[in-house]
């Protein structure tokens, strides 16, 4: 295996990662968990622009994508509800 191919491999991996963490975080009841999930989509995005040796908007990426904005919606769940609530009826009126 050649180290392109390794690095295109590595890349597809960590795509998968991300969409399913990011399918998990969309079905997910629990905010909190759903927080948890979309962070480990953005490590996984950060580590495929690290890859793609675009370093600069990895920097600005990770503390941003991974840290601020996790903080910034665990606070907002903390003024709200932590599960979401289920529809009755489906119908609205």
């Amino acid at each position: 295996m050649t180290p392109e191919q390794l690095i295109l491999a590595i890349l597809a991996g960590l795509g998968l990662v991300s969409v399913v963490a990011t399918y998990l975080a969309i079905i997910e009841r629990d905010l909190v968990r759903a927080i948890l999930f979309s962070a480990i989509q953005s490590t996984a995005y950060a580590f495929i622009y690290y890859l793609l040796m675009a370093p600069d908007i990895v920097l600005v990426y990770i503390p941003v994508a991974v840290g601020l904005y996790p903080a910034v919606v665990l606070f907002l769940i903390k003024k709200t509800e932590r599960y979401e609530e289920e529809e009755e009826g489906g119908e609205h009126g």
